[in-house]
Order: structure tokens, then sequence, then C-alpha cells
């Protein structure tokens, strides 16, 4: 199977061609503008492209290599950057989306996975039970993005163009080689924090909570909806809430002389409790999350230590 994978040299992508890369049943291209990727996070021998998904130049890699399956992880996912700056956000996460599906559409792609977020649940009372047909709660424009990419694909992409369609939605994803910034920061934050021997701020009583899954377990759950036909919203979790001082535990496990913890005024706008359900995972995949919260944020950190950030 030939797959191209959009946004692959950024820190979820790294872990996917990685899984891909020991398995010679794939083929993969990697698409990177490496705005927030990086070249050496793509495997030795694995072809690299260096261009932007909102580029008319994409079309030409389409024609010419044939694709079996697209996964998009391709996006701008800083929330204070799409509230600064919503143009080029709505030009990224939708436009390039668009320029995406059409080439799928063109070149007769046959599968197409598509990350979105597990924030477009917002704050829910039921938090232990959300499942895919709860309301989604608006809490700040990215999500609008994301909730528009998701009717683009249950609309146009099943009806119109006949592709078969995988979108995850992610947990606060963690591990090694992620970036300071984005959605589920908080752990890569923590890290670098802790590495300079500077104190942690944690805004509010700790006793927020999210569900942390390792990004090797989501490359699990992408590579295996390759094999998925039709359309399918699968949450890619662990489905234990996990609150900020617990996380704030096994770090002080890995890094007890260092740690340090403040105490700050909640920040308005952020979700108080998150967890997912990953009954769908496990039902249509076949996949559960295998990593335990203390050996992640062990091999987190002691990463982030190594490369020296």
């Amino acid at each position: 199977m030939k797959i191209l994978v959009t946004g692959g040299a950024g820190f979820i992508g790294s872990h996917l061609l990685e899984l891909l890369n020991s398995d010679k049943n794939y083929e993969v291209v990697v698409l990177d503008n490496l705005s927030s990727g990086f070249r050496e996070n793509v495997p030795q021998g694995m072809r690299l492209v260096v261009a932007d998904i909102r580029s008319q130049e994409i079309e030409a890699l389409f024609q010419k290599e044939n694709f079996d399956a697209v996964v998009h992880l391709a996006a701008q996912t800083m929330v204070p950057y799409s509230i600064e700056h919503p143009d080029e956000d709505c030009e990224i996460n939708l436009a390039g989306l668009i320029n995406v599906l059409e080439n799928c559409r063109k070149y007769k792609v046959k599968t197409v996975l598509f990350a979105s977020s597990a924030a477009v649940y917002g704050n829910n009372e039921n938090v232990l039970r959300i499942l895919l047909l709860m309301h989604i709660q608006l809490l700040n424009i990215i999500r609008v993005y994301i909730i528009i990419c998701i009717l683009l694909f249950s609309f146009n992409t099943i009806i119109l163009l006949g592709i078969y369609v995988v979108v995850f939605r992610f947990a606060n994803v963690y591990g090694e080689r992620q970036g300071e910034g984005g959605e589920g920061g908080v752990v890569s934050i923590f890290c670098k924090l802790l590495a300079v021997g500077k104190a942690v701020t944690v805004y509010g009583n700790g006793e927020q909570t999210r569900d942390f899954v390792y990004a090797g377990d989501v490359a699990a759950a992408i590579k295996a909806g390759l094999a998925v036909k039709g359309y399918q919203t699968i949450n890619v979790s662990t489905e234990h809430e996990t609150s900020v001082n617990k996380l704030l535990g096994a770090f002080a496990e890995v890094a007890a002389d260092k740690l340090e913890v403040r105490y700050a005024e909640t920040r308005q706008g952020d979700i108080f409790r998150s967890a997912l359900s990953n009954a769908r995972l496990k039902e249509i995949l076949a996949v559960t999350p295998q990593m335990q919260l203390k050996e992640g944020i062990q091999k987190t950190y002691h990463d982030y230590v190594k490369r020296g950030k």
C-alpha cells in the first residue's frame, strides 16, 4: 500500500512513520512544509517532499505517485495563533484540507484518515461517557474549523467523492518529540520547565483532568485505520481521567529534585474535565492503548533531556 502522510515530520507523524517504516507492506511518502516539523523525524530512506498543503504543486505529487491512502495530519493547532490570525488558520485548516481532498478525488485515492481533536467536546457533564453524538461545544475559533472539517468529510467526501474516511478524535497526546505548544502540550511544557529547573505553573487547583494517550498508541490506531471501509469517527483515548496533580506525581518520580509547583488562577475557556470513550477504538480497530502513564512520562522526559532542548 502506498501512503501519503501530510504533516508527517511533526510530533504524531514521527511516531506513525516509525511504525510504518518497520512494516514492508507500506510504501510511505511524507509531505511537510517543515514549519513545525523536522527532517530528522523522517526515517532514513523515506521520501520527504517539502511543500505546503495549500500549494497547487502538490497535484503533481498525487498524479505521479498514485496513492492508495492519505493520512492527513498537517494542520495549524495553536489556539492563540488561530485567534490572532484567523485568516491564515482558515487557509491552512480548511483550504489546505479541501486542496488535499480534491487531489484525492481527482487521482482516485481510496482512503483518507483525518486527525481531529477531543477539544470539540468541550466541557461536558458526562465526562466519562463522552461518545460520538454528544453535543459539541464551541470554546474557541479552532474548534469551529474542526467541526466544519468533520462536516466536509461526512457529506462531501463519502456521498460525492466515494472515499473511505476515518476521522480520529485524539485525546491529549503526549510522547517523545512533542513540541512545547499546541493542544495537549502540557506534558512537553512540564518537561521543558523541569529540564531547566524552573517551577511548574498549574492554572487552577490541579484537579482538572485530561485523557492522556501516548503517541505510539495513537500511531497504532492510525495504522489500523488504513484497513477500514466506509465512514467512521473514532476517539483515540485511554478512557481514564488523569488530574494535573496526578500527572505531576508521575513527573515527581523522574525529576523529584527539580519539581517545584506553583498554582495560579484558572484560565478562562479552559476545559475542566475530559475523558473519552474508546469503545469504538476497540470495537472497530481492535486497538487498546498499551502505554501506562508513569512509563510514558519517563520515556517522554528522558527523551526531552537527551535531545537537550
